[in-house]
């Protein structure tokens, strides 16, 4: 209980306790795309599930973006610096309107569910039609669970109680993996839905006792201070306005996955699992870890210091992201066939999965650097600019996914040149790789917008990472060649047919510690700043420290 009671102050403690938290969290992820692949493989049973969290999801962003953390957290720590009472009625308030809104949208979409799958998913037929809204309308329930998580997220990050906001998801991948392993052999597909939903249900209560603790339980209130809701509902639009637009563009992917050829859906959502565990570890750790500090450092209008937590943590992600984007272009049949090889995946959905795994990662930087700029104006209370970059970014998603799709499918020479470059001739459903290769260009644009945006806006100038970026860049190139090279010399002279797992594991394993070795000896000679941040932070032995906080305002 201690553990759970805990405060994390620092950037850096707080980044790494929430990275490890990712790793596990991740890992069950892995476990359980594992435990679909081995099961299912790339097939229509697959896609069916992974198709019906299309609108939920959709419904997730359009309105429980209302109680984000992002948003939230401002609004609580001014009112609970004057008064707590204030922040319990501005907690119950908001409780009380997001569910009232909820209901009614979850009830409609209940009702429409049938027109809206025809609509975007017509590549199913009748009865996998029946089935699709049999599961989007259970999914339904995990918007509402999550919303209510969230809400309670708003205080436990308040608290920097971070090592319970960084449990709930370990749990909600547990509840999954509870459905697939018992649920699924007596329920079917809707055993699948049933484990979400009890996943969702985790991923709220693990959080309940700090909130009840605090005294901050929402209750439900007839009686709501418009003023409040109106604060909120202005600060939060754009945001829901950006995550509603992004949410609606992964609907139109997988609605054009869903008219290729069978278990596109499942390769691409696979793929985009597997390029979300860096992203997780990484970018989503900085970003978090960061936002609290980022809001303290604008409200005493301390620019130099907000500024500097930007900067560091915009070197940190690049150091950690340019050697993971060049060890998963290399290392790519490796990773997907340990993790998802198994049972009724089989090599050519391997290396169609390998193949969007690449084209993803190459997208991981900017990914990363997009959270932390959205937070980053988030923290100044600006929602409104990151939603013109991601409005931009998502029309060009679909627009270059639009125009990739055809000119694969009808010039043969380009067509060609992808297959070849990626090792997957005479496999079935190639043009599946234009989704995420649309998808990546997208966000390399809304990257590059937001740092455009935010130099203007907040001065920050990108001389600050520049060096970071050389050196970065310097060892990613160094450790692909190492871990290249070590992969062909592996395969001519120690395993000889790489055909087990084991060895597959093993050829991936040796030929990236080879290139890690190289790429932290070129980073030593370097002489880079943040491989030596790095190591102090772990020396300091982080997760014994008794961290108080230096300046009582931060969050």
């Amino acid at each position: 209980m201690r553990v759970l009671n805990k405060e994390f102050r620092g950037l850096h403690q707080a980044a790494f306790l929430l990275g490890a938290s990712a790793i596990f969290s991740q890992a069950l992820a892995l476990l359980r795309d594992r435990l679909f692949a081995g099961r299912f493989g790339a097939s229509g049973t697959l896609d069916l599930y992974y198709a019906a969290f299309r609108i939920p999801d959709l419904l997730y962003a359009s309105i429980a973006s209302f109680v984000s953390v992002t948003v939230l957290i401002p609004f609580i720590i001014e009112r609970m610096d004057n008064d707590r009472a204030s922040a319990g009625k501005f907690l119950s308030d908001v409780f009380s309107v997001y569910l009232t809104i909820m209901f009614v949208v979850s009830t409609v979409a209940f009702l429409f569910t049938p027109f809206i799958t025809r609509l975007f998913f017509v590549g199913f037929s009748g009865e996998e039609q029946a089935t699709l809204i049999a599961l989007t309308r259970l999914l339904l329930l995990s918007p509402i669970l999550l919303g209510v998580s969230n809400l309670f997220g708003s205080v436990t990050q308040t608290a920097r109680k971070f090592f319970v906001y960084a449990l709930s998801p370990v749990l909600y991948n547990l509840g999954i993996i509870f459905g697939v392993l018992l649920l699924y052999p007596s329920l079917g597909i809707l055993g699948l839905g049933y484990g979400v939903v009890f996943g969702a249900a985790l991923h709220l209560l693990v959080q309940y006792p700090v909130v009840s603790e605090g005294g901050l339980v929402p209750r439900f209130s007839l009686k709501v201070r418009i003023e409040d809701i109106k604060k909120v509902v202005a600060l939060s639009l754009p945001r829901t306005l950006g995550l509603s637009v992004y949410h609606f563009t992964f609907l139109i992917l997988v609605s054009f996955a869903s008219r290729m050829t069978e278990g596109s859906i499942s390769i691409f959502n696979l793929s985009f699992n597997l390029q979300s565990v860096p992203l997780a570890i990484i970018g989503i750790s900085y970003s978090v870890a960061a936002f609290p500090v980022l809001v303290g450092s604008f409200s005493r209008n301390d620019m130099v210091k907000f500024m500097e937590d930007i900067g560091t943590a915009a070197r940190h992600i690049i150091f950690w992201s340019f050697p993971i984007t060049a060890l998963f272009i290399v290392l790519r049949a490796q990773i997907v066939r340990t993790i998802l090889g198994s049972g009724r995946f089989g090599w050519s959905d391997t290396m169609l999965a390998a193949a969007c795994l690449a084209l993803f990662s190459i997208s991981l930087i900017a990914q990363s650097l997009i959270l932390l700029f959205v937070r980053g104006y988030y923290a100044a209370g600006n929602t409104r600019k990151p939603v013109v970059a991601t409005v931009i970014s998502s029309v060009s998603v679909i627009g270059f996914s639009m125009f990739l799709i055809s000119y694969f499918t009808s010039t043969q020479f380009f067509r060609f040149f992808i297959e070849s470059f990626f090792r997957v001739e005479g496999a079935n459903g190639t043009v599946v790789l234009m989704l995420p290769l649309a998808y990546s260009i997208g966000n390399i644009i809304n990257a590059v917008l937001l740092a455009i945006m935010f130099r203007r806006d907040f001065g920050h100038s990108a001389l600050s990472v520049a060096r970071t970026f050389f050196q970065s860049f310097s060892a990613a190139v160094c450790m692909g060649f190492v871990a290249y090279q070590s992969l062909h010399i592996l395969d001519a002279y120690v395993f000889g047919a790489i055909d087990t797992l084991p060895k597959i594991f093993l050829q991936g394993l040796l030929s990236g510690m080879a290139g890690i070795i190289a790429g932290i000896i070129l980073l030593k000679v370097l002489g880079n700043a943040e491989i030596e941040e790095v190591w102090r932070a772990f020396h300091s032995r982080f997760w014994k420290v008794r961290v108080f906080a230096p300046e009582p305002q931060e969050l």
